[in-house]
């Protein structure tokens, strides 16, 4: 289990118990003290890991697909396309993924997948379930990986190998490039800002590839953001080597997408939001989504 030391000490003041309702619910820890040691304590061990400041911020615990404006349209998805997939790349510790699931998208269709796969474990300690009682499918590797997901051309239209063939069983995965064109939903929060505006361009190529192209498919996610595109330093200082990163701002987001899929095939939707991490007006919380059309 490799360790990364945090550069800011854990803040339990950070903890707002109304935030954890879906933990809650999840775990059956309806004692207010209880709940809150034992999220504590799972934070404690995922910071351990990785000193990243979602974590200290107990995001690890929060659910962010179901905040975003386009979570029905997921959610539609999930009842009305028959073996819609659903990807949570970056999934941490699984609370979006669960979250998801118990709003009703099929579990069979639900595919996790991290470059760390301590956070999945971890995940398990957080809402005490084990891979028999959430027998969702996780897979490592790094996106960013032409090993694990090798970049290809989104598909304009559904061609013979899509439309003529079932997917391969989750379960049988050991790559996402054999998904090519047959994912409904990705979801990819506080991920893109971890990368320089090549590598983000390249993974949204990849991601890209891996959509399928029907109407209403759709990419989504939240990550740091800015009114204008740019560098800028880390909002809190990760101790992970890296002071900066860049920035898209809702403009060149919707550029970016525009540019990787064929013309007129989507529709992008940005939003720069209040974030509680920015130390400057200018700057804040990313939120988007890319649909087929």
């Amino acid at each position: 289990m490799a360790q990364h030391p945090p550069s800011l000490p854990l803040d339990e003041t950070l903890y707002k118990a109304e935030e954890f309702t879906f933990v809650k619910e999840e775990t059956g820890i309806c004692d207010a003290d209880a709940l809150k040691k034992h999220i504590l304590a799972v934070q404690t061990k995922a910071y351990a890991l990785r000193g990243f400041p979602c974590i200290r911020l107990f995001e690890l615990a929060k659910t962010k697909m179901s905040v975003l404006p386009a979570y029905e349209e997921v959610l539609k998805l999930g009842r009305e396309r028959e073996g819609a997939i659903l990807l949570d790349l970056g999934c941490c510790c699984g609370t979006d993924i669960r979250k998801v699931a118990r709003d009703g998208f099929p579990m069979r269709n639900l595919l996790a997948s991290d470059v760390v796969v301590d956070y999945w474990n971890i995940g398990h300690e957080l809402f005490l379930s084990t891979p028999k009682t959430f027998p969702v499918v996780f897979l490592l590797g790094d996106a960013l990986d032409p090993g694990f997901l090798e970049p290809r051309t989104p598909l304009a239209t559904p061609s013979a190998e899509v439309t003529d063939s079932p997917p391969p069983p989750l379960t049988s995965l050991t790559c996402l490039t054999s998904l090519h064109g047959r994912v409904s939903v990705i979801h990819i929060s506080s991920v893109f800002h971890l990368f320089s505006e090549e590598q983000q361009l390249d993974l949204a190529r990849s991601l890209a590839g891996l959509l399928a192209p029907l109407p209403g498919s759709i990419i989504l996610g939240s990550h740091n953001g800015g009114l204008s595109k740019g560098v800028g330093r880390r909002f809190i200082s990760q101790g992970l080597g890296r002071p900066f990163m860049f920035l898209h701002s809702p403009e060149s987001w919707r550029e970016l997408w525009e540019g990787v899929f064929p013309r007129g095939t989507i529709k992008v939707e940005a939003e720069l939001q209040e974030s509680t991490w920015a130390d400057g007006k200018d700057r804040g919380w990313l939120t988007w989504s890319v649909s087929r059309i």
